[in-house]
């Protein structure tokens, strides 16, 4: 499995069965998702990002046996972040427009398939921050792009490119990308601790920024809030800066 919140999902599933889980993780990744992981039994091995992009792409990791699960470019992954969609629409059947989180593109492909049955007037875009944002100039030509990565504390989402299948599932289910620079991303952060309690991590709060711009047009928007990993440290240096 790969690093992050879904990791932590295969690990506490593995736990319950059993099963040994192993988790390719980025060395960006920060040492509260590694630590999660841990405590959930399995084993971390963490390598350079771009190594643990190609193991997406050749979906295993030589030397580790089992069941190579696959953080977005899986039917079943998809299938199960599609409730998601269905959770949204069954909370406000009126929804305007949805603003997920793009990473491999597994959580907004899913959620768009979903949504798409049970209430396809809903527009519903990628959010992607500037530093990482492959699948904006992607729709642009027509065609998946690289970019230059960069990493920072956003680090549950973007890479420097996108898989093939997942750009022409992308192109099929979404209306569009909005890119929110970094510091808005931060300031996403601060809002949200200060107004809704909510300790959201980099990639979580990308959505908000995202709505925040304008992109997402009016009426209700639902931001996808992905996940609340991030180091304590980091959190307090955000929320403790001036707007």
């Amino acid at each position: 499995a790969s690093a992050g919140n879904m990791a932590q999902g295969v690990a506490w599933q593995a736990r319950a069965l059993g099963i040994p889980c192993t988790v390719i993780a980025p060395n960006t990744a920060p040492e509260t998702k590694i630590e999660a992981i841990r405590r959930l039994g399995a084993i971390v091995l963490q390598v350079p990002f771009d190594e643990w992009w190609t193991t997406f792409e050749r979906r295993a990791y030589p030397g580790i046996p089992g069941t190579f699960i696959h953080a977005f470019d899986d039917v079943n992954v998809m299938a199960g972040n599609g409730t998601i969609g269905l959770e949204i629409v069954e909370d406000l059947p009126d929804v305007d427009a949805v603003v997920v989180p793009w990473g491999g593109g597994g959580l907004a492909c899913g959620i768009a398939a979903a949504m798409r049955s049970v209430r396809p007037a809903a527009r519903i875009y990628a959010a992607e921050v500037a530093t990482a944002a492959p699948l904006t100039p992607s729709f642009e030509a027509g065609s998946p792009q690289t970019v230059t990565y960069q990493p920072t504390f956003v680090d549950g989402m973007g890479a420097k490119t996108v898989f093939p299948q997942m750009f022409e599932r992308a192109k099929a289910l979404l209306d569009g990308t909005i890119v929110a620079q970094l510091d808005e991303v931060e300031k996403a952060v601060r809002l949200l601790a200060e107004r809704n309690r909510i300790i959201a991590e980099g990639a979580g709060a990308c959505p908000v920024a995202c709505a925040l711009t304008g992109g997402a047009g009016n009426g209700k928007v639902v931001c996808v809030v992905s996940g609340g990993n991030i180091n304590m440290d980091k959190f307090s240096t955000i929320v403790s800066k001036q707007s």
